[in-house]
């Protein structure tokens, strides 16, 4: 057994005042830490810490914080995100997606992931319905194609869709709609299409009855997305696509809760049919 005494991390003293704090907790990270663990956490230190002594926050207020933050994590469930949602109306989800998908020419923007994705759905045959019960709207055609970046039809790419119910709501958010309602997954043809039957999108709110709807209406800030269906789209050899089309008009396009719209994912939606190509960018090699 070692006789070598132990290193105990000195106590933080009155010098460790409100200048000296920072560097002393960086100071504790171990040599051996990983360096990008190292980097990111000497970076969220020093931006927290600054962010303390910009605002001078109070106890009470960062105790408020803690209590948010609680109940945010107490809020999710395996059908519900809340974190997700509250990332997305901060806008750090379409920061964190801005910075990790600069998209080459012909590749499709993509915006962000949402918090109602339940997994992969069943394969659905081309030009399949994705209700699983009537609704009270006209049948929606949605078609396109699934191209790499230059070009080159996708065969066999999965295609994967969700959308909310006429009544603004997801499968997962009220009984009454039948799991898997306008969700499905499909696989491109050799000429890379796509086709399914749903309805047309609407527009709609994010939940509000937990912290992030208290943080909303706290900031006098709406809840409401336009219309759109979410895609996701996977193929061999690319990187995987996670993206919306939105409806062209809606007035909520300048002011999507979520930060998520752009421009190019903005679609013409005919009464009946809406056509939509997909281009996928290559895995770096």
């Amino acid at each position: 057994m070692s006789t070598e005494p132990r290193t105990v991390p000195s106590a933080i003293t009155a010098a460790a005042t409100e200048q000296r704090i920072t560097a002393e907790v960086i100071d504790r990270i171990a040599p051996s830490t990983d360096p990008r663990l190292r980097r990111i956490v000497t970076s969220l230190i020093t931006h927290l810490h600054g962010f303390v002594r910009d605002v001078e926050l109070t106890e009470s207020e960062w105790f408020a914080a803690i209590q948010f933050l609680t109940r945010t994590g107490q809020k999710c469930s395996d059908e519900r995100q809340e974190f997700i949602l509250l990332s997305d109306v901060l806008g750090i989800s379409m920061l964190v997606d801005a910075v990790n998908h600069r998209q080459p020419s012909g590749a499709t923007e993509t915006t962000v992931f949402g918090p109602f994705y339940t997994g992969e759905q069943p394969l659905l045959p081309h030009g399949a319905s994705i209700l699983k019960r009537p609704e009270p709207a006209p049948t929606l055609r949605v078609s396109g194609h699934v191209r790499a970046a230059d070009g080159k039809p996708l065969a066999g790419a999965l295609v994967e869709v969700w959308q909310v119910d006429a009544n603004g709501l997801y499968d997962v958010q009220d009984a009454a709609i039948p799991k898997g309602h306008l969700r499905a997954s499909f696989r491109t043809r050799e000429d890379g299409g796509f086709a399914f039957l749903t309805i047309a999108p609407v527009t709609y709110a994010i939940p509000t009855d937990g912290p992030v709807g208290e943080l909303l209406r706290g900031l006098g800030r709406h809840a409401m997305r336009p219309a759109h269906i979410h895609f996701m789209i996977s193929a061999p050899g690319y990187e995987r696509l996670v993206t919306h089309i939105f409806v062209a008009g809606d007035k909520y396009l300048q002011g999507d809760a979520v930060f998520g719209v752009k421009n190019s994912l903005v679609a013409a939606f005919d009464r009946d049919h809406v056509e939509f190509d997909f281009g996928l960018k290559p895995l770096a090699a």
